[in-house]
């Protein structure tokens, strides 16, 4: 068995998502009666900025997909709508499909970028620098004389 590799798995219980799939069973206490599905997500943050990486295939990005801010959270949302055409058998999914992603500081109005290629929406976020922690020094300064302009 030289050359081959153990498939990684990430599931306790890897099986039963293979067996019934994710939306198995579909009682409406286990899944919003909206039909809402969680958009899968990569996020990496580097040189001050955070990147998430969105996976929507086959949307209009003009059209379909849209991007809000409350705070310091991003909320990505977008409606995939069946085509009219008859099928005779379809594992896409449509509807309507959200995420919100709280960032770990407020996102600015300023600088925010989204583009959308090959099914794949990216949104880049300019980081603030954060404010140094621990205990610091403040230097003090001679203030000056308001009447001479002289430091007193």
């Amino acid at each position: 068995m030289s050359g081959m590799q153990m498939e990684r798995r990430r599931s306790l219980f890897p099986d039963f998502t293979d067996w019934f799939g994710p939306d198995f069973p579909r009682f409406p206490m286990w899944r919003p009666a909206l039909d809402t599905h969680p958009i899968p997500i990569e996020v990496t943050s580097s040189e001050g900025t955070y990147t998430l990486r969105a996976e929507l295939p086959g949307l209009d990005p003009e059209k379909d997909i849209e991007i809000t801010v409350d705070g310091d959270v991003l909320i990505v949302s977008a409606e995939h709508t069946e085509s009219t055409e008859d099928k005779d058998h379809s594992e896409f999914r449509y509807g309507s499909f959200l995420r919100s992603v709280r960032l770990p500081v407020r996102i600015p109005t300023e600088g925010v970028e989204a583009a959308y290629q090959d099914g794949i929406l990216t949104v880049r976020v300019p980081l603030e620098a954060e404010p140094p922690t621990g205990r610091r020094s403040i230097p003090v300064k001679r203030s000056r004389d308001p009447e001479t302009g002289e430091k007193s």
